[in-house]
């Protein structure tokens, strides 16, 4: 009866927050997948943007983003998630929209890198929105319907931007692509609260199922008085080099697609919108089977390496294939970017449980912000790459290498649940990561 009245309180919650999680990242997608349809869709010729200055436009919403992370996490933690996604949705849905206002390249500089200082809040605040709501055994599925709102986005927006450009050109697209995220923001306010004690729609026993359930998964974990302890603790370092190095791969490939497609298959703004829709379409599906099993075997680390290295072999793939032919090149990198999307669930699920409420929150912050910083150098040496060599093979081997690395660096990672990242060793207890 207990355990049915738990599952019956965890659809509960699935059905409420996870919808809301999933539309309010996911408007935070528009912006990041847009410029390269705005770059690939005239907006480069009408502003006079050289290859050189593309590659650092693309990359300068990252720099904003990396600076940013862990105050925008040690803020959802001791205050308010709710109040921190609120402003960053109105913020970053002006300056989105604003971008299509803009006749003078110089105007983009500040607002491509405040729209990464805006939405560097919130990944982690929403990280730390989650963890407040679902228990060990959720959170990865939890973790990933969020993340979801990346690939479906893109692959939607893919589409959409396409036709848009077409029918309004880039500027009408980006106006457009910005007001959702305004509009969305007084619906976050209203639907959503911290934490389940403040919540209406949940039963006071249930409540108290939660809180009892939250407190057990804290047992053995010494709370620590602040978020720069995590600095010393050596998993932490390592994921967060690791992510950095994945993180290569990913915006690499997203920033640039609709570009590469165009330039190999020449075809129209369209076509290449359709077609860039498909690897988001695979990571879509490799996201919820992944997070599923992962949850189901309490196995994080098997997951992310395994799908990591399958990306690795399909870039290289592309690389030794390059322009003879086309369309196996293209199934390729579909396979490259579903692998690269498929073990973000487990990954975001493994602070929680080895590190104590009060830093985990901080810890991932701290290992999105390395991703950011790897997402900028994707970014940038992906476009850079593509315009220096007048093809894509040199940028293919690049993110190849750099999911290698992400592989070896997720192969080292040993850790338990620890008591104190200050010293893990006082703690014996079953291994989080197989």
């Amino acid at each position: 009866m207990e355990k049915s009245l738990k599952n019956v309180a965890s659809k509960k919650r699935f059905l409420h927050l996870v919808p809301i999680a999933f539309i309010t990242y996911s408007l935070a997608y528009f912006d990041r997948a847009n410029y390269s349809f705005g770059a690939a869709g005239g907006m480069a010729q009408d502003l006079n943007i050289t290859t050189g200055v593309a590659s650092f436009l693309s990359a300068l919403f990252f720099l904003g983003y990396f600076f940013f992370q862990v105050p925008g996490a040690a803020y959802a933690e001791k205050r308010s998630a709710k109040k921190l996604v609120f402003v960053s949705l109105i913020l970053w849905g002006l300056l989105a929209s604003a971008t299509g206002l803009v006749h003078n390249v110089a105007w983009l500089y500040p607002i491509r890198f405040f729209l990464g200082v805006v939405e560097s809040a919130v990944m982690p605040a929403m990280l730390v929105f989650l963890s407040n709501w679902f228990l060990k055994e959720e959170r990865s599925r939890a973790n990933t319907f969020l993340i979801l709102g990346n690939p479906v986005t893109v692959l939607w927006m893919s589409i959409v931007s396409g036709y848009l450009i077409k029918a309004l050109d880039w500027r009408g697209m980006f106006i457009v692509e910005g007001i959702p995220a305004v509009i969305w923001a007084f619906f976050w306010w209203k639907l959503v609260e911290n934490k389940p004690e403040e919540a209406k729609w949940l039963t006071d026993e249930e409540k108290k199922n939660i809180a009892f359930e939250m407190k057990e998964e804290q047992k053995g974990m010494i709370a620590i008085a602040g978020y720069k302890e995590m600095f010393r603790n050596k998993t932490v370092l390592i994921l967060a080099i690791q992510y950095f190095a994945w993180s290569i791969g990913v915006y690499g490939f997203v920033m640039w697609l609709p570009s590469m497609i165009k330039a190999a298959s020449h075809m129209d703004i369209v076509a290449t919108g359709w077609l860039s829709a498909a690897p988001y379409l695979l990571a879509t599906i490799g996201m919820i089977a992944v997070s599923y099993f992962s949850d189901k075997t309490l196995n994080r680390k098997t997951f992310v390496w395994v799908s990591l290295l399958i990306g690795t072999i399909a870039f290289y793939g592309s690389y030794l294939i390059g322009s003879s032919n086309f369309w196996f090149s293209y199934a390729l990198l579909v396979i490259a970017g579903g692998a690269m999307y498929a073990p973000y669930g487990p990954f975001f699920a493994i602070m929680p449980e080895i590190l104590p409420k009060n830093v985990s929150g901080s810890a991932n912050a701290f290992i999105n912000s390395m991703g950011a910083l790897g997402s900028f150098v994707g970014a940038y040496i992906v476009g850079f790459l593509n315009g220096a060599t007048g093809s894509t093979q040199a940028s293919f081997i690049f993110m190849a290498v750099s999911l290698l690395v992400s592989v070896l660096l997720t192969l080292t990672v040993r850790t338990k649940k620890q008591a104190s990242p200050l010293a893990p060793e006082n703690l014996e207890a079953k291994a989080v990561l197989k």
